[in-house]
Order: structure tokens, then C-alpha cells, then sequence
């Protein structure tokens, strides 16, 4: 069956998707899904449902093995025994499975194409040692009150203070993801270090903003494209680099090397200190990836305060919506904050309604305010909240 719409509302977000058939809506008509699953993703209103059926086992190759599998690349992959999923931890890292990240690449028969939305066809040659220094962005533009990365005495100018690129796919899969048209697609451009760090530097040149940010979906994971790009940006000296990122796949070796590549300042979104918020917020299902994604970017947050300071600025997002997480549970986040650093920034990020959460209701600005003073009871000195009448604080 593949999938199936129902009630569609037209948004056409699907359109957005890169999908192996060529078009969803059409793959749902003809019943030509591959069942991929990157539609289910990015659906805003969930109605495009996927059911597995039993597909026809071809013979592939993989790394000079042969293996007779059904499905995708990817289900090539298991069954020739690769440790294949969502932790960098994986021989084979495949985190968006959207088609956005180009983390999850291989070759086919000479060519490189996606693990994670790639059909099975009989006779493919696949290797898979191999790192695509390629990634799928969209949204390049200037900005003019950065992410949370950005210093706060920064956030009131009157002109743009960034240039921003946005990459697609994300490994979280946030049902109240505030940039779901990029985390969850991958129909944008595809490209290659330098071309990014020309785009980039480019705007910076019209603008003369100082700072060239990173931001998604989830910049961090393609890290040869992500290390390659900053290096050919820094040729530019003087210039800062934000990465705004959710800090789940930043260990220290990685850490190191943005730093040592030209990384300044990096905007880290927490989102909660218990893994049953994390998954509650995150949309994750797989307890044990949950734990792991929320231990490293706690773990990087640390590591980065106590290694760079001087040559870091470091800013941390938080969330707040009661119907995502608790004051009781904030407060403890802030402890743990302050016996970091009590001077880190932290930024609250008033979470609204959006994408496949759209029961929840946006704080309102006193409750925001009043959040930030909870805060900076706890013993933090530098809070800014997001609110409806824009950023307030510290």
C-alpha cells in the first residue's frame, strides 16, 4: 500500500519533500511509494499515513558482500551487518532520514546517493566508506536579532547584526519545530563547502554584519561539510562564526575542531533535564538515542564553558510552555546552569503553537516576564526571555 493522504489541507509542504518517487501525492495515487517515510516527517497535519508492505528481495552488493534485502540503501546496509542509526556513535550515521543532512551517504555504482531515501535495485554496487562533504540550504539571508548564541547587547540594533544559512534535515523531530519547512525536507540546494562559505561571505560583504551563522534544522550533522565550510570562510579574517545547533551530537573532539576551524560564539538549545521532558518535546521515541542526544548537550555546554571561554561565546536556549515542561524542572535546569557558569546567557524561548503541536498556546508576555524572574532567582545574571513584544532582558 506505501502511503495514503486523507484530508489533505494543501499546504503542499510535501512538495518540499525530496522524495524517490519523483512526487508524493502522485506516489500516493499510482501506489508507487518506496516507502521511505520522509513524507510522515514533514506532514504538518499527519495525514499521510505509511503502511509497510512486503516488497520484492533484490540482490546487491555491499563493500563486496552480497546480500539479498528488500527496501532502501539502508536496508542493504543492516542486512549486510553495518551498525546503522541515529547516534554519531554508529558506523553508518543516519540522523534526519530526509534526505537533508547527506551525513548517511554512500556510493551506488560510482555515484553518491542517500542511504536514508534511496530504493533498492538489482545489481547495485554500494560502498560505504565514504564522507560527502555536501548539504542541502536554504534561507540564506541577514537577520537582525540572531539565535541564542548571540550576545544579547547585540539583539536591539537597528540593522542586521548576522548572515544566516540554513541547513536542512534535524534529528529531533520536535512536533512544535518552529522551521519544520527546513528540519523536515530536503528539495532545496545542494551544496559543497565553498560554494556555501561564498554564498555566505557574499552577504556578509552587502551587509557588513561581522558574524556568519549556521543554523537548521541541525547544522552539526554532516561535520566534514560543516569543518570544511567555516575553514573557507576564516580565510576572511576578523569574522565570527555562530553555530546555533541542539548540542546532541557535539562531543569533545568535535568540539575541538569547530574551535580550532574558527567557531566564536555557539548557541546550545537544552530543552529539558529529564529524558521523559526531552521526549515529550523532542518527539523522540527511542528512550536510549533520547538519553544520549540529552546527555552530550549538557556534556558540551559544560565542556565548552570550562575549555573556551575566551574564546567562545557560549548562550543557551531553554524552552517554556506549561504544556511542555514544568516550573519545578526549569528551576532545576537553572541550577545546574548556574553551578556551570551563572554568567552564561541564557535565552527562554517562548515555545508557540506550530507544525503537528498546535493545541499548545503561546505563553503570554507577563507569564514570560515572570519566568525570567525565576531565573534570575535561581542565580542566573544574564536571562532573556522571548516574548510577544520581543526580546526582554537581562
Amino acid at each position: 500500500m506505501g502511503i495514503t493522504i486523507n484530508n489533505c489541507r494543501r499546504c503542499n509542504i510535501c512538495n518540499l519533500v525530496l522524495c524517490p518517487a519523483g512526487n508524493v501525492k502522485k506516489a500516493a495515487e499510482k501506489g508507487e511509494c518506496f516507502e521511505c517515510g520522509a513524507c510522515t516527517l514533514a506532514c504538518p497535519y499527519e495525514v499521510i499515513k505509511l503502511e509497510k508492505t512486503k516488497k520484492e528481495k533484490v540482490e546487491v552488493t555491499v563493500d563486496g558482500k552480497k546480500v539479498k534485502v528488500a527496501g532502501l540503501v539502508k536496508d542493504a546496509l543492516k542486512a549486510a551487518g553495518i551498525d546503522v542509526g541515529r547516534s554519531p556513535e554508529n558506523n553508518k550515521f543516519m540522523p534526519c532520514e530526509c534526505g537533508g543532512c547527506w551525513a548517511c551517504a554512500v556510493k551506488i555504482n560510482d555515484k553518491i546517493a542517500l542511504s536514508c531515501i534511496t530504493p533498492l535495485s538489482d545489481g547495485m554496487e554500494i560502498e560505504t566508506d565514504i564522507e560527502a562533504p555536501l548539504r542541502v540550504m536554504s534561507g540564506f539571508g541577514a537577520h537582525m536579532v540572531g539565535g541564542v548564541g548571540t550576545p544579547y547587547y547585540l539583539k536591539n540594533s537597528i540593522r542586521p547584526i548576522e548572515v544566516v544559512g540554513f541547513t536542512h534535515g534535524c534529528n529531533l523531530r520536535c512536533p512544535q519545530c518552529q522551521n519544520h519547512r527546513i528540519a523536515f525536507t530536503a528539495k532545496a540546494q545542494l551544496l559543497e563547502p565553498k560554494e556555501t562559505a561564498n554564498i555566505l561571505l557574499g552577504l556578509e560583504s552587502i551587509y557588513g554584519t561581522g558574524t556568519i551563522t549556521f543554523s537548521g534544522g541541525e547544522c552539526t550533522l554532516n561535520k566534514k561539510w560543516l569543518l570544511e565550510t567555516i575553514k573557507n570562510i576564516k580565510r576572511e579574517k576578523g569574522l565570527n562564526i555562530h553555530v546555533d545547533t541542539n548540542g546532541t551530537i557535539l562531543k569533545k573532539a568535535y568540539i575541538d575542531q569547530l574551535v580550532k576551524r574558527g567557531m566564536t560564539q555557539i548557541g546550545i538549545d537544552l530543552k529539558a533535564l529529564k529524558t521523559k521532558t526531552f521526549q515529550h518535546i523532542t518527539g523522540l521515541k527511542d528512550k536510549k538515542i533520547a538519553k544520549e542526544y540529552l546527555k552530550n548537550s549538557w556534556n558540551a555546554t559544560e565542556y565548552i564553558n570550562n575549555n573556551y571561554q575566551e574564546k567562545v561565546y557560549l548562550g543557551i536556549g531553554i524552552p517554556y510552555n506549561k504544556d511542555l515542561i514544568t516550573i519545578k524542572e526549569l528551576k532545576k535546569m537553572a541550577e545546574k546552569i548556574r553551578k556551570i557558569n551563572p554568567e552564561i546567557q541564557v535565552c527562554v524561548l517562548d515555545y508557540r503553537p506550530e507544525f503537528k503541536r498546535q493545541n499548545i498556546k503561546r505563553p503570554s508576555y507577563n507569564e514570560m516576564i515572570q519566568i525570567k524572574k525565576i531565573l534570575n532567582k535561581e542565580g542566573l545574571r544574564t536571562v532573556i526571555v522571548q516574548t510577544t513584544h520581543g526580546h526582554i532582558g537581562p
